[in-house]
């Protein structure tokens, strides 16, 4: 007997495919650390595509042009 949901998974992509993968209870607090380190470096680069291109803006915005 198979009960109905909500189901533990990890989805990833590989390649060009989503894979996703269910987990049992001990499986996803085994990895959950990955998980939430995963999230934070997700974070971290949003931040620094954010400010990547604040940059590229303010210098392309007073560059001097010859």
């Amino acid at each position: 007997e198979r009960l109905h949901g909500p189901y533990l998974s990890w989805t990833r992509k590989v390649g060009a495919k989503t894979v996703t993968r269910n987990l049992d209870a001990a499986e996803a607090e085994r990895y959950r650390p990955w998980f939430d380190n995963s999230r934070r470096l997700r974070e971290l680069i949003g931040q620094l595509e954010a400010v990547s291109v604040q940059l590229v803006t303010e210098t392309e915005s007073t560059e001097i042009v010859f």
